[in-house]
């Protein structure tokens, strides 16, 4: 007769029914309270029996007892479904509440201006959380690199991932005072072919920008200029140095419009937004520490959310 291997759930839920035949000293009420039949659950014991090369049970008219093997048995499996009950309870416990470590990555600009102190934040609402943050200005394999949550921008490809929409990052077109007393100020797109460009170099197509006028219409107008960087910080001081004329995120140029350092330009017109999404490595079974951030950031993505960015 072949020897019955079972698969390791299976001898889990065997040396639970085993455990609760002995205890209860009857195959039909071990079953019962297992929510299983009869037949299933002799089956069951028998193929644990057989995998073992031992008799675990005496059976007869008067009920179940173990054997002297039995005896022995059932104390070591008391001692292993109280370890696996005890870890049970923690992975249930750590899946229902807000604690433990949370892994999150997001772009450099966007990670040190807004979500920094927007962290520091949910930090101080759940203090049994331990937070390590990644900034990278590329797209990191949320699976490979161990990541909870990833912030991302722009929209999402068709993928396994999870995600939520937070909001929409805005873009604005800006120039210091004093470059603009000097070169003019552009009236229309058309007239940035006259203007020095600080390109983003990480848009892709970044030798046009996009503008959205009133009618709804999309009108990419080439550019060029002295400067271009992957990094939003330095347009921004290039700007500010009466350097040219740079396309960048409100949040990023914000506090510099509203102290008068650059001004807005192009009022009529609009640069194409960017959706803000949160992503983590799987729809199914997501942890509530990865849910409660994630339904606590979009708390805080709303009209202007940008002008609380300090």
């Amino acid at each position: 007769m072949a020897v019955v291997h079972l698969q390791a759930m299976d001898r889990i839920q065997a040396v639970r029914l085993f455990i609760r035949v002995v205890d209860l000293g009857s195959f039909s009420k071990a079953a019962a309270d297992m929510g299983m039949g009869q037949p299933s659950a002799t089956k069951l014991v028998a193929q644990l029996e057989q995998q073992l090369g031992s008799r675990l049970l005496h059976r007869s008219t008067h009920g179940v007892t173990p054997t002297e093997i039995g005896a022995l048995y059932y104390e070591k499996c008391k001692l292993i479904a109280h370890h696996v009950e005890e870890a049970e309870t923690v992975a249930s416990l750590l899946q229902s509440q807000v604690q433990g470590g949370l892994r999150i990555s997001t772009s450099v600009a966007f990670g040190r201006r807004v979500l920094v102190p927007l962290v520091m934040r949910f930090m101080q609402l759940n203090p049994k959380l331990q937070i390590e943050l990644n900034f990278e200005d590329r797209y990191v394999n949320l699976v490979e690199q161990g990541i909870d949550v990833a912030i991302r921008m722009g929209r999402l490809a068709d993928s396994t991932l999870g995600a939520r929409y937070l909001g929409i990052n805005p873009w604005v077109l800006v120039a210091a005072p004093g470059y603009l007393e000097r070169r003019g100020t552009p009236l229309s797109p058309a007239d940035l072919a006259a203007h020095d460009a600080l390109i983003y170099s990480t848009v892709q197509g970044d030798a046009r920008w996009h503008f959205i006028g009133a009618d709804g219409q999309l009108l990419p107008v080439p550019v060029k200029g002295p400067l271009r960087s992957n990094n939003l910080s330095a347009l921004l001081a290039a700007a500010r140095g009466g350097m040219g004329v740079a396309a960048l995120p409100w949040y990023v140029a914000y506090e510099s419009v509203n102290s008068g350092v650059v001004r807005p330009l192009l009022g009529d017109w609009a640069l194409p937004s960017q959706e803000i999404h949160a992503v983590y490595p799987s729809p199914r079974l997501v942890p509530a520490k990865v849910s409660g951030f994630v339904a606590w950031l979009q708390g805080q993505f709303g009209e202007a959310w940008w002008t609380d960015q300090k």
